[in-house]
């Protein structure tokens, strides 16, 4: 499994750095003890990251029905100019919960903890 950590060119400011996420990554499946999973930073298209390492499959997390909507058009299209097959993983009980709510929730002293791994709570109070 490869973890892939992309530049989204409509959002042309990032949180955090690329290496400190990948950082932070690796050290959550570290503690996991996963290890058949390698976290690569890249900057053209997941498409051509993918075809890089003779991947078939992409697996792309789904919080609710607008993410599924726009993940259903990437897919056709990463479909059609790669053959790569998309599998969707539903986000769970913290579907609601997005990115920015909690960045929102930490400016303003808020507990984050129950959001987000240890490792991305170090690097969010490190910010």
């Amino acid at each position: 499994i490869i973890i892939g950590i992309g530049t989204n060119p409509n959002k042309p400011t990032r949180r955090f750095a690329k290496p400190l996420v990948k950082e932070s990554i690796e050290k959550l499946l570290i503690r996991e003890g996963i290890t058949n999973v390698e976290v690569v930073c890249f900057e053209n298209l997941v498409t051509d990251v993918a075809l890089d390492n003779n991947t078939t499959f992409l697996i792309r997390g789904i919080r609710d029905g607008i993410d599924y909507q726009q993940e259903e058009k990437d897919a056709a299209y990463n479909e059609k100019i790669a053959d790569l097959d998309t599998i969707y993983i539903r986000a769970g009980e913290l579907g609601l919960i997005s990115s920015s709510f909690v960045m929102l929730l930490d400016y303003y002293k808020k507990d984050v903890s129950s959001y987000v791994p240890e490792e991305t709570l170090e690097l969010i109070k490190n910010k």
